[in-house]
Order: structure tokens, then sequence, then C-alpha cells
């Protein structure tokens, strides 16, 4: 018997992308739109999904923050997101019963793990972390093949790091400023350089903050206990693979041999790129529509 056919939504900060699949090697269709304003990108995801037939659930994976809790009264809404018109959006609701079949919505953050997990970097992994690096910061913690959340999701692309000696630039996120999303995150790089990450050389001395930003996101990560793997993906790790062993060169220096872990000592091993490329999020989204068939 064939798996189902699940409709999959990455909504992201830049793109979205809109999936109808059962798996990486039965991907039906797959389109990408430009994330604009709520109205026209929800209408223009709407626009493809209406055009679908046969699928059984639909999993969403949202850039965020996002609402998880379903008994609260904005469950499947965007909150406090930096990104202009879009707080306060429903996504979630409106979509399920656009559709009326079962719907999970998460942070795209978990997606991409869930879908690394089952297909890609982290297969037969049962606790991992993906973290992405491109628009923004953010981080999927899976422990026992499900997301670590309670309150909320995690926002550990948030957190404060230590600074670089000599370093006083604000950054640029509009809550925290210097959080690691606020000097790592492309559009940080940008600021700073006034370059694009993709465009600025690897012996710039800017890579040097970014790469101490993002250790000390790892070295957190791992100290949470959870993950046997880390999964860095998005667009300024992806479109500069040149940070990989520098990062990892600056989270063994930061964890100073305190995670006496075999797994975490193979810090090559430990910390990798994602196998699934530009459909870790997508896929993760099909992982979430086939977790909402299971718990329906």
């Amino acid at each position: 018997m064939s798996a189902p056919l699940i409709a999959g939504l990455e909504l992201g900060g830049t793109k979205c992308v809109a999936i109808l699949a059962s798996g990486p090697d039965a991907i039906h269709e797959r389109v990408e739109l430009p994330t604009t304003s709520p109205a026209a990108t929800l209408a223009a995801i709407e626009a493809v999904i209406d055009g679908w037939r046969g699928f059984a659930a639909l999993g969403i994976a949202s850039f965020g923050p996002i609402s998880i809790n379903r008994h609260a009264a904005d469950y499947g809404h965007i909150t406090s997101t930096p990104k202009p018109g879009w707080a306060g959006t429903d996504v979630a609701r409106r979509l399920g019963a656009r559709y009326g079949v079962p719907t999970e919505f998460h942070s795209d953050v978990v997606g991409a793990a869930l879908g690394e997990a089952r297909w890609g970097a982290a297969a037969g992994l049962t606790d991992l972390a993906y973290v992405t690096v491109g628009t923004g910061i953010g981080v999927g913690l899976i422990a026992h093949d499900r997301p670590v959340d309670g309150l909320t999701h995690s926002e550990l692309g948030h957190i404060r790091p230590q600074r670089l000696p000599g370093d006083d630039w604000g950054g640029t996120c509009p809550f925290h400023g210097a959080c690691v999303e606020g000097l790592a995150a492309g559009p940080a790089i940008a600021a700073r350089t006034g370059v694009k990450g993709q465009d600025l050389p690897a012996d710039h001395e800017a890579w040097e903050g970014v790469v101490h930003a993002l250790a000390q996101l790892l070295h957190t990560i791992t100290l949470t206990g959870v993950p046997r793997r880390i999964v860095m993906g998005g667009g300024v790790m992806v479109g500069n693979p040149f940070l990989f062993p520098r990062v990892r060169h600056s989270l063994r220096q930061s964890l100073g041999g305190y995670i006496a872990i075999p797994e975490v000592a193979d810090v090559d091993t430990y910390v990798v790129a994602p196998a699934l490329g530009h459909n870790a999020g997508p896929l993760g989204a099909i992982v979430l529509g086939q977790q909402a068939l299971l718990s329906r």
C-alpha cells in the first residue's frame, strides 16, 4: 500500500514552497512563491493547493514566532514576527478550515529538522537539532522523534552571545540588537559590510564575528543534551561552505572538551550540512502532515 499524499507548505520569510508528496521519491508537484503581503501570499498558496486532489492531510512549517498551543485563541497564527505586516496573521486555522483535512502546524526549522531526521543527514537518529542561518536564524530541536516544545517553540536564534573583544557593533535584530540573529543572519552580514553574504570574500574579517556567534549558539544547543547531530542549513551556511570547518573548530574550542561524548567529540560528523538541500523544509511539512494523520 502506497503512502498517502500529503499537502505541505513551507512558509518562509522570503519565499514559500507548496508541495504535494508522500516523500522525497514521490514529489508530485512543487511550487515556489514569493512571500509578500499576508493577503497576497496566502491567496497565491490557496490558488495552488485548490488545484490539488486526493491529499489526506496538510502540514505547515512556518517562519515565526508562531502560536502552536491548540487551546490558545491565536493558535495557528504568526505572532511577534519582525517581518512587516505579518504579526497576527492566521495561517493554520485558515488553511485547515479551507481544506477540511487533519492539519499540523509548527516552525519552519522544526519542519526542516523532521525532514532531515526522516530522510536526510540525520536519518536513523531520534534526537537532533536543525539550525537555519539565512534571512533569520532559528533552531528546531527533536527528541525521541518529536519536536521539543512546551509553552511554545524554541527561539534559540535570539540568545545573546558573548561578544568578540573590541566588537561593539549593535546588530540588526529589532528586538534584541546583537543576538545571534542580529549578528550572523544574512541581513546582519549585509548591514555590517554592505555586501550580501554570498558575495562576501571568504577572507573578509566580518566572518570572524559570524563564526564566533554561531559557535556559541551551537555550544548552547549542545548543552541542552538533546542533539546527537546538528544539521546546519539556510542560505548563509549552504552558500558559504567554508563556514562549516570554521564553525566546527570554534565550537570545539568553546566546549573545551567538557562534553566527553564520542558523538560530540567527532565534531566533523556532529555538525553537518543538510542532505535534502532546498527540500528539507518542504519535506518536513510532509512529515508534519503525516503526524497529523497519525494523531487524528
